[in-house]
């Protein structure tokens, strides 16, 4: 059903406010979905949380790969807390107006969040390779000053094509209708209600999404190419499956964000549709998320460890003492302690 826009001033001059359309007429699946997203919405604060607050507070974890899964974990946060609070009022009932600025400051925030991410998942793929191919020059090469301007360059290249899509597309006029038909204030949604003909817009607007999604996800490619390379050409099965496990949470993680923004904002115009692009936004902002800190907390002994000190898992008088050795018994060989070890 349309909203009725006769009140907002839409006659020959541009729609000053907007209102997002109602997900479903059916209650009870809205309200089920509204709980689900919630839910998810608090789990992922929760786990990013921890996670940065985790490495934070242990010294062990002040190592390049941690520093951008902390920044990963603040992007997340940024990412989800961005769109889902207006998400969460749509699945329950139509949202009430939202005017021209909130509606440009979400989708300037949740493009920065999206961009910064995929250039910060090429740096943590730089990172990989040059751990696994180049570990003579990795203290060199990952410096506290390198990492700290490749998470600074993620964030302002988000920063730079946030600001220039949502000003691309705000510059638009918008004279009706003025009901979006999403979730949240995305970009082909409201370039959908710009006026006159905008297919010139939308193909720029496809570029701008190929080049940030494409260009990062080839840097991650290449490096992982390099990585392959060198872990076939180990001569031990062992150190094959070590740095192979240390990549997997990563690839993982690369998959689910790469897939789902490939799917939503790489597809031709025609195979687009309004219920298909809402399930796929709550799949790419909630779900993955979620997946994010579970993925590296259950395939990373450290980052549990660290968490588990964090929760107090430790007792406060034993935080920060090395375990003492075990000393061997008298008459004790040195095979036999191997094999009472093992």
């Amino acid at each position: 059903m349309s909203l009725n826009c006769s009140s907002w001033p839409e006659n020959g001059a541009s729609v000053t406010c907007f209102a997002f359309a109602k997900f479903s007429e059916a209650a009870e699946q809205c309200f089920l979905l509204f709980a689900l997203v919630l839910l998810m919405f608090l789990a992922s604060l929760t786990g990013n949380a921890l996670i940065a607050l985790a490495i934070r507070t242990n010294a062990a974890l002040h190592t390049p790969m941690y520093f951008f899964l902390a920044n990963l974990s603040l992007l997340e946060i940024g990412y989800t807390a961005s769109v889902v609070p207006q998400m969460l009022q749509s699945l329950l009932s139509r949202a009430p107006a939202v005017s021209r600025e909130a509606c440009a400051t979400q989708m300037f925030f949740f493009t920065l969040f999206g961009i910064s991410e995929c250039c910060l998942l090429a740096a943590m793929a730089f990172d990989r390779y040059t751990a696994i191919c180049a570990p003579l020059h990795y203290a060199a090469r990952m410096s506290r000053g390198v990492c700290a301007r490749l998470a600074a360059a993620s964030w302002g290249v988000g920063c730079t094509v946030g600001l220039g899509q949502t000003s691309f597309i705000f510059s638009l006029d918008f004279c009706g209708p003025c009901e979006i038909d999403h979730l949240f204030c995305d970009l082909p949604p409201i370039l959908a209600l710009a006026c006159g003909d905008t297919s010139r817009n939308e193909a720029l607007v496809f570029v701008a999404a190929a080049l940030c999604i494409s260009s990062p996800f080839s840097l991650i490619i290449a490096s992982y190419a390099r990585i392959l390379a060198s872990v076939m050409a180990a001569p031990s099965p062992e150190g094959r499956r070590k740095a192979l496990s240390t990549c997997s949470s990563h690839l993982l993680v690369v998959t689910l964000f790469y897939g789902s923004a490939s799917v939503t904002y790489l597809r031709p115009k025609a195979s687009r549709s309004p219920g298909t692009d809402k399930l796929l936004a709550l799949f790419y902002t909630v779900v993955t998320s979620v997946l994010n800190p579970i993925i590296y907390s259950l395939r990373n002994k450290e980052v549990k460890a660290a968490l588990g000190r964090t929760l107090g898992g430790r007792k406060a008088g034993t935080r920060g003492q090395a375990p003492r050795p075990r000393r061997p018994a008298r008459g004790r060989t040195c095979g036999a302690r191997a094999r009472a070890d093992d």
